[in-house]
């Protein structure tokens, strides 16, 4: 540890400190508990989870829209098959869409 860490005050007397500062201590001990292989990260520096960016709603894009709209148009038409039915046209239709 450096001297710099542990740099006492000038105003204090020169003894023992009157208050001892613990989170300067736990946060010396963890920092010596990375060091040494201990623990694989210090707790304190990670960052949470939440910070990230809002992720977009994909059900809001114009391509969710248009594949949705196409999805249906072929259920409607018969043209995807549906799970559980075994309804099937042979051969598969290949008519103009418009």
């Amino acid at each position: 540890m450096s001297e710099q860490e542990f740099h006492r005050d000038r105003r204090e007397h020169g003894g023992a400190p009157s208050r001892p500062d613990d989170d300067r201590l736990a946060q010396l001990t963890e920092e010596e508990r990375v060091e040494a292989g201990l623990d694989a990260y210090d707790p304190d520096e990670v960052p949470d989870a939440e910070d990230g960016a809002p992720v977009a709603d994909v059900t809001d894009t114009a391509q969710y829209q248009e594949e949705r709209a196409e999805i249906r148009r072929e259920l409607d038409e018969g043209e995807l098959p549906v799970e559980g039915e075994d309804k099937r046209s042979f051969p598969p239709t290949g008519y103009d869409r418009s």
